[in-house]
């Protein structure tokens, strides 16, 4: 649910927050760790621009892999993560061993989920082979190699839908709208993540991305210094004054195709860019 707010101030005029409808309860320490290093540098270097720490806040460690099989997971609570966008729950194995895993839409406190290699039923939060999930199923955080853990459809909102399965491979349409193929042996776990409204929301204010930690970002166009960006160097800043728009660095950036890993093309059945 969006909250919307009075025009009490300018700042909070245009503000939309998600009403996170969450347990108030400190994260399991155990299951926590410190975020060590500078955000966007590299030994130093700055490799990803427009980037700052932000606020202080603790890493939750998240289970990925879901690889405690046929072992049933007691949920104790659904907590609010600020390193990502859907909730967490944290589940309490059989043996003891609890663990973070991504909220789904309908998983609540109280409820019974399980990892297995076999069939079982698809409930919001069990996970299974992909071979052994029901046609027109949407799933999330599927692995792209078997044991690597899920590396897919981990965002707020987002999930994938099982098409077809054939060959010992199944095709899974991407959140993107891409069909790709994957091992049918790779695991995900049904159900839509959490927080589906996150994308309808307004920040309102410069300074609440600060505090997520995003500086500001300049135009190209708005650069004085022809020597800092291609697009700099005029008065006017209507367009990029070139037939390609181009990146701060110099190469094109129109219909410039940036996949490096073009060996996995042959998983692509269907592009994402084709209607």
């Amino acid at each position: 649910m969006i909250k919307n707010y009075k025009p009490t101030s300018a700042g909070i005029r245009h503000r939309k927050t998600l009403v996170n409808n969450v347990d108030a309860v400190r994260p399991l320490k155990s299951l926590t760790t410190h975020i060590k290093g500078a955000v966007g540098r590299n030994n130093g270097r700055i490799s990803i621009r427009f980037r700052q720490v932000g606020h202080r806040k603790l890493y939750r460690i998240i289970d990925f892999k879901r690889t405690k099989f046929d072992i049933p997971a007691k949920v104790i609570s659904i907590q609010y993560d600020p390193n990502r966008g859907p909730n967490i729950a944290l589940v309490s194995y059989l043996d003891g061993e609890k663990s973070y895993i991504l909220a789904p839409e309908g998983l609540k406190v109280g409820m019974t989920i399980m990892s297995s290699q076999n069939r079982i039923e698809a409930i919001p939060g069990n996970t299974m082979p992909l071979s052994h999930m029901p046609l027109g199923q949407p799933i999330h955080n599927i692995e792209i190699n078997p044991g690597a853990g899920g590396k897919v459809a981990r965002g707020a909102g987002n999930s994938a839908k099982i098409l077809a399965k054939d060959g010992g491979y199944v095709n899974v349409k991407m959140p993107s709208g891409e069909v790709k193929r994957f091992k049918e042996d790779c695991l995900a776990t049904a159900g839509v993540l959490s927080n589906q409204d996150l994308r309808n929301t307004a920040l309102g204010k410069a300074g609440i991305s600060r505090h997520k930690g995003h500086r500001p970002h300049i135009r190209g166009v708005a650069i004085a210094n022809p020597s800092d960006h291609p697009h700099g160097g005029s008065y006017k800043d209507n367009g990029v004054g070139m037939p390609s728009p181009k990146s701060p660095w110099g190469w094109k950036t129109r219909g410039m195709k940036t996949r490096s890993r073009t060996y996995t093309n042959k998983f692509i059945v269907k592009d994402r860019r084709v209607k």
